[in-house]
């Protein structure tokens, strides 16, 4: 696709755009492109956007937010392609598990090291998965399905709070099972499975 004419301050966009997604991994949100390029206001940021993509230099995707694709072969040359994993935070009620008011961050993770499916991070809290190797503090990278198999270590739902456990599907119950033997296992007539851990990320001290 040949790509058509930009103004200044577009060019002036898509330059920071470029500079965040090389500096931070990710592309940056409307509101800090707005403040970056002094625009009075996200709307006036839209609309240099949609004319980025009508001419050809970048693409986004309405379902997901801050995804902002820069269309240059040598751009992307001088980057690895990465996926922006969202980091959930706590579980709003009643809300999907990546809606907005539940993601707290994004992380960039090399996008070879991800299956071809949604993921999302969630961060463990407590010492329920210890003798897994999965400590308080650790972001678990999780598959989003809402099934699984026995032994599967799953992000389950559990009183509105989302819960790293073993998954065990059992006669007429399912128990979802703390790794860490002084822990009583969870026993429940219904589960909602929000996906399947299929990774672990953590930071050394």
């Amino acid at each position: 696709m040949s790509q058509g004419k930009i103004t200044d301050k577009q060019k002036e966009i898509l330059e920071y755009i470029k500079e965040m997604i090389l500096k931070k991994g990710y592309p940056p949100a409307v509101r800090e492109i707005c403040e970056a390029v002094h625009l009075k206001s996200t709307s006036s940021v839209h609309s240099h956007l949609e004319s980025l993509e009508k001419n050809g230099y970048i693409r986004r995707d309405p379902t997901k937010p801050r995804t902002i694709e820069i269309l240059d072969d040598d751009f992307a040359l001088t980057r690895r392609e990465v996926v922006n994993v969202p980091v959930i935070g706590t579980v709003a009620a009643g809300t999907p598990i990546l809606a907005e008011q539940n993601i707290e961050d994004y992380l960039p993770i090399p996008a070879e090291m991800l299956p071809n499916k949604e993921v999302f991070m969630l961060k463990v809290k407590g010492n329920s998965m210890i003798e897994a190797g999965i400590y308080s503090g650790d972001k678990v990278i999780v598959a989003k399905q809402p099934d699984a198999e026995n032994g599967d270590k799953v992000v389950a739902l559990v009183d509105d709070s989302a819960t790293v456990k073993t998954f065990y599907k059992e006669n007429g119950h399912f128990r979802l099972q703390p790794e860490n033997s002084t822990m009583d296992p969870i026993i429940l007539d219904h589960v909602e499975i929000l996906g399947k851990v299929i990774g672990l990320f953590r930071m050394m001290s």
